[in-house]
Order: C-alpha cells, then sequence, then structure tokens
C-alpha cells in the first residue's frame, strides 16, 4: 500500500513559521499530483496548496503570499513552509497525492494528519 507520512506540526505564535514534510512511500508507480489540506474544527476539510497532475500550482487565496509549496520529486517528499502564521491557520494539516501504483490503478492517498496550532 502507498502510505504519506506528515512532519513538521507543532505550537507557534502567531507571526511564525512552520515547515511541514510529506514523504511518499511503498508501491509507488507515480505521483500525479501532491500537496496539502487542513480541517479546522466544525469545518470542512479545504485545499491549502498543491502540485496538480501538470506540474502547476494552486493555493488557497487564504495563504497566498504566506505559503509556499515545494518538492523533492526523487524523494517523493513535498513541503509546506508556512510564514505569517494566524490564528486561523490552526488546523489538523493533511498530505494528499494522487499515486499511481501500476499501470491500471490509481489511489487517491491521504496522510494522517499533522497538528498545526498557531497562538495569538
Amino acid at each position: 500500500q502507498v502510505q504519506l507520512v506528515e512532519s513538521g506540526g507543532g505550537l507557534v505564535q502567531a507571526g511564525g513559521s512552520l515547515r511541514l514534510s510529506c514523504a511518499a512511500s511503498g508501491s509507488i508507480f507515480s505521483i500525479n499530483a501532491m500537496g496539502w489540506y487542513r480541517q479546522a474544527p466544525g469545518k470542512q476539510r479545504e485545499l491549502v496548496a498543491i502540485f496538480t497532475r501538470s506540474g502547476s500550482t494552486n493555493y488557497a487565496d487564504s495563504v497566498k503570499g504566506r505559503f509556499t509549496i515545494s518538492r523533492d520529486t526523487a524523494k517523493n517528499t513535498v513541503y509546506l513552509q508556512m510564514n505569517s502564521l494566524k490564528p486561523e491557520d490552526t488546523a489538523v494539516y493533511y498530505c494528499y497525492a494522487g499515486v499511481a501504483v501500476n499501470s491500471g490503478s490509481y489511489s487517491l492517498t491521504w496522510g494522517q494528519g499533522t497538528q498545526v496550532t498557531v497562538s495569538s
């Protein structure tokens, strides 16, 4: 199976920074899309930033100019640099990947999540 493991979450004061990492492992033929979602208490999961299948990046309007997504394709790893954090960024951040496990199977894979808490 394909697994995504996130790291880098924690508690930070408003205005601070965190860097999240997500590494994909397991039976991977190729990764077509990979990025980050988040879910705050009482809210639905929302897209934060993602590399699309074409290699372009998409960001939520709320994080543009503050967050930067990057990747190391050789390591099947994606990063999220989060600067100027705000209390409203508090959420569980989930790594996402669309993974081709073979020529005929495609898996929409989620990590277990990493907690980001931004205090006032």
